[in-house]
């Protein structure tokens, strides 16, 4: 049992700070940007509230963060009345948040200037892994403080690794977010031509998804997309805000990303539909407008 602090209760970090308290039987502190959220976790399961960052730090061995991009991050870390100044010697900061390599590089050597250590650990799974405590963590960062935050991690993951040093974690993730637009898209013209070829979609799926064409995106997706309901998922709002930084870093290192930058201006004809924030499937209702 760990002394925990957990900042941003959004979709993804409520269920997340829950794993922590009810499965890992730790003692949770929640701060929460809209005090409200907060107040509703600490009624649903226990535990206690912070009303900023630095308080809810305090005395902790492992803190958590989950906020929307970078400058959320760094308003929570580094920011006015931010959690670095709080810090307990020798503790971890663990980041879920997709961010960037740079903001993790950068918080990572000012949480070592202060003698305690950072881990980038963006998340993979969606809301439903959230809330099924079955995500993929991507973590950055060193060997010896990954060693102390992996079991308290383990409360809300099936998949914890090490991926390298700061950044690593954040490049990981960039990498499932390229392939999974890739396979969203390839899904939703599938799905758009057997459609137009007068063909069972369900029928469809059961034979291929058994081979070479199978996916989590097919098993997971393809009955929603073909009913036409996109509100099961990761938000197109979001992948963007993720796809971008893919491309920024993209053009730092010299990778060349031509099909993920057309995905991502169809992520914004979805927009322009309406559907920010719709499912990341929805790439289908773009081919059927």
């Amino acid at each position: 049992m760990a002394s925990v602090a957990f900042l941003g209760l959004g979709v993804m970090g409520y269920p997340m700070a829950g794993h922590l308290k009810n499965k890992g039987g730790h003692v949770v502190t929640v701060y929460n940007r809209t005090r409200a959220k907060a107040e509703q976790w600490v009624a649903q399961h226990g535990g206690a509230l912070a009303v900023t960052p630095a308080e809810a730090v305090k005395g902790k061995d492992f803190v958590f963060s989950c906020v929307g991009n970078d400058d959320d991050l760094r308003s929570v870390t580094t920011g006015p009345q931010g959690a670095f100044d709080s810090m307990e010697k020798g503790a971890v900061f663990i980041d879920n948040t997709t961010a960037s390599a740079e903001v993790a590089r950068e918080l990572a050597a000012a949480a070592d200037g202060r003698g305690f250590s950072f881990l980038d650990a963006p998340v993979s799974g969606g809301q439903a892994g959230a809330e099924n405590g079955v995500l993929t963590v991507m973590v950055g960062g060193e060997q010896d403080a990954f060693d102390k935050a992996k079991p308290v991690i383990d409360s809300f993951a099936r998949m914890v690794g090490l991926m390298g040093s700061s950044g690593a974690g954040q490049l990981t993730k960039m990498i499932n977010q390229i392939c999974i637009a890739g396979l969203v898209q390839g899904l939703s013209e599938g799905i758009h031509f057997g459609k137009k070829a007068g063909l069972d979609i369900e029928k469809v799926i059961e034979v291929i998804s058994k081979g070479a064409a199978g996916s989590w995106q097919m098993e997971n997706r393809h009955k929603t997309m073909n009913a036409g309901k996109y509100d099961f998922g990761f938000a197109v709002d979001w992948m963007r805000k993720d796809l971008g930084i893919c491309l920024t870093e993209a053009d730092r290192n010299g990778a060349s990303l031509p099909v993920t930058a057309l995905v991502d201006q169809f992520y914004k004809d979805v927009q322009a539909m309406g559907g920010r924030r719709w499912d990341t499937s929805s790439l289908l209702a773009r081919l059927e407008k």
